[in-house]
């Protein structure tokens, strides 16, 4: 997902908005296809496959797609090590996002992008992410994987907003309606290029409801208001990983959870936090994704 001649565009002297995006069935499109980004400017990215969706703009793809327009702008082998993202504004995912990346710094070993995101000329979400060059060092993790039994043996369980992906848990508890530790993988062939493993994380960090045992009748998440990703060591994202996920606290109207990321072989791959409005169920039935529900 690097810019190259097979990946990409090249950039030409076309508004942005006279460079349409193929209307796509998300089911039917392939994760890489449905991330890819098209270079119209310099550090200027438009989506190229849009599509209609009774909900808002999945969360994930819109913060997989700002890292991926922040990773087309660094030196070749800088991969990303943090990010962090706030939600603003509703995302329609039948309307084409521009992504701005604004390059704060390069240095000899770090590299750091802004960029926010815009549909109809506003801002729906921004993003901050460091890129850093691999370096050999010390290799410790304090907790290891959580125990959870092997994918093979778990029942499917199916993820409702990330395509191209399964996933397996334990039958959920009573008065659970969503598992907060699962193995998921993605079901489509990746490069081994790790800027792309990187963002398919992204894509599937924002999948899971991690404040789920706090749902009550009276109360549930809603709309992410933002996220944040460290990415610690490469790992594959089409093989399974393991996603655990500990809702933290709910105070004022906003619940906060935690969440690891793991290979099957236990190495602790990425962490990640989320903060998301906890407030009593809407009244119909469209679940907004963003700052409008604030």
């Amino acid at each position: 997902m690097r810019p190259t001649a097979d990946s990409m565009s090249e950039s030409d002297d076309r508004p942005a908005s006279e460079i349409s995006p193929r209307s796509v069935d998300p089911a039917g499109s392939t994760l890489l296809g449905l991330l890819d980004l098209e270079e119209i400017d310099r550090d200027l990215f438009r989506v190229q496959q849009v599509f209609d969706d009774r909900y808002a703009l999945y969360g994930g793809q819109v913060a997989a797609q700002a890292l991926l327009a922040a990773g087309r702008t660094v030196a070749e082998g800088r991969v990303p090590h943090s990010l962090h993202g706030y939600y603003l504004r509703l995302g329609d995912a039948s309307r084409p996002t521009v992504f701005r990346v604004d390059r704060d710094r390069d240095g000899r070993s770090f590299s750091a992008r802004r960029v926010v995101a815009v549909q109809g000329g506003k801002v729906i979400f921004n993003m901050s992410a460091s890129f850093q060059t691999p370096e050999p060092g010390v290799d410790l993790t304090s907790d290891p994987m959580p125990p959870l039994a092997a994918p093979e043996g778990l029942d499917e369980f199916v993820l409702a907003r990330p395509i191209s992906f399964e996933a397996r848990a334990e039958p959920l508890a009573a008065g659970v309606d969503f598992p907060i530790r699962l193995w998921a993988r993605c079901t489509d062939p990746l490069p081994d290029d790790p800027l792309v493993h990187a963002v398919v994380l992204t894509y599937l960090s924002d999948g899971v409801a991690g404040l789920a045992p706090y749902h009550t009748a009276q109360a549930r998440s809603g709309s992410s208001l933002d996220h944040a990703v460290w990415f610690h060591r490469h790992i594959r994202l089409d093989e399974w990983v393991l996603m655990d996920h500990v809702p933290r606290t709910v105070a004022g109207g906003r619940g906060w959870y935690t969440g690891t990321i793991h290979a099957r072989d236990g190495r602790l791959g990425a962490s990640l936090v989320q903060e998301a409005l906890f407030r009593p169920p809407l009244d119909h039935p469209r679940r907004l994704h963003g700052g409008d529900e604030a």
